[in-house]
């Protein structure tokens, strides 16, 4: 495609957006097409964001938990997994799980974000039971617990189906499902680097389930590694045939992937005006998907502001406790206070709103941010 046909596309796209029309897989590769200028793309995402959320930038206080970084699969973007007998491995014990959940509580948390490694000497009960005694001890956390690709393994480990998992795990305490382990659906990259774990068939399945069960999630794409314009694309339209399906996806948050202490670290880290492109064509591909996330923890904190203005209309939250991808390199804060969460956003035109995991919106009293409410 010469850079006049470029041009001419992308004024059709242009028409559709402005006219509520969706687009097409081909209609996104003219948006990822380097030539079609990153403001305009930029400009016609925040249109469709002002519409979706008028002003509004919303986030969480929120923390991670990842009880373990034993991992069976061995995935060549991942710099978090260790080996059993690895001096950097762990397994967190059932006293320092509640002590993370009584800290939560004791910071004004209204998420608990739980996922981790693949542990082969610990049994689903083992996993099971972090839901259980995290939601008998702090009932007014929302657990936002394990991936698909852990489903997955329960379902190896257990014998039983995804459906049968999921009632079990919500009988449990899980309030909704994470997007992660998404990566990317296309098996021409997927078998490059994590050939092993639950493929794309089964990463939407469970989200299907989920949904069908009355569970919503999250969904995400990890880019910048050995993918391409049209894998990405492709990603996209899975998911975004999945949500016409189900309507259980609430948000969605494009990854940005960081090559440090990985089998990948010849990798250069998206730029960013990459992340920018990624976030913007993802609002404008998913017309389906309520809210797109600008994870601060990855983007860094300007750019995860100007994503503000690129269709995202959520910067995720304070992020007590992340490792998996400080691990792999990440530069950002340990964590954010809500003062600065607040600051950043108005610093970028917004106003902030609180949210708790559903998006509720939530009111705390300005004396003690431990006692909240939902609006």
């Amino acid at each position: 495609m010469i850079a006049t046909e470029v041009k001419t596309r992308f004024a059709e796209i242009q028409e559709k957006v402005l006219t509520g029309q969706r687009l097409t897989k081909d209609d996104g590769l003219v948006l990822f097409d380097p030539r079609t200028p990153l403001a305009e793309v930029g400009r016609l995402a925040n249109l469709v964001r002002e519409r979706l959320h008028g002003n509004v930038a919303y986030y969480n206080i929120n923390t991670h938990l990842n009880p373990t970084n034993v991992c069976v699969y061995r995935c060549r973007f991942c710099a978090f997994r260790a080996d059993l007998r690895d001096p950097k491995g762990y397994a967190m014990s059932d006293e320092q799980i509640l002590a993370r959940g009584r800290e939560a509580v004791d910071n004004g948390c209204t998420e608990m974000h739980i996922v981790g490694g693949l542990h082969h000497k610990k049994p689903y009960e083992w996993y099971r039971g972090i839901l259980s005694q995290l939601s008998e001890a702090y009932p007014t956390i929302h657990l936002k617990a394990w991936t698909p690709v852990e489903i997955n393994w329960f379902e190896f480990l257990t014998k039983k189906s995804t459906r049968e998992i999921l009632e079990d795990l919500r009988e449990a305490g899980l309030g909704s499902l994470p997007g992660g382990g998404a990566e990317i659906f296309h098996p021409e990259i997927r078998d490059q680097i994590c050939e092993h774990k639950a493929n794309a068939h089964q990463w939407l399945e469970v989200h299907r389930t989920a949904h069908q069960l009355g569970l919503r999630s999250n969904c995400t794409m990890l880019y910048g590694h050995l993918e391409n314009a049209y894998h990405r694309i492709d990603h996209l339209m899975r998911l975004r045939d999945l949500q016409d399906e189900t309507g259980g996806f609430q948000t969605f948050i494009p990854l940005a992937f960081h090559p440090d202490n990985t089998k990948l670290d010849h990798i250069t880290k998206p730029s960013g005006l990459v992340d920018l492109r990624v976030l913007a064509v993802s609002r404008l591909m998913l017309d389906n998907v309520q809210h797109v996330k600008a994870y601060w923890i990855m983007l860094g904190i300007e750019t995860a502001q100007l994503a503000l203005s690129y269709g995202a209309d959520d910067i995720d939250g304070t992020v007590r406790h992340e490792l998996i991808y400080h691990d792999a390199g990440a530069t950002t804060p340990e964590m954010l206070s809500v003062q600065r969460i607040r600051e950043l956003i108005v610093e970028a035109g917004r106003d902030p709103v609180e949210r708790d995991t559903l998006y509720h919106r939530i009111e705390r009293d300005p004396h003690d941010l431990t006692k909240w409410s939902i609006k």
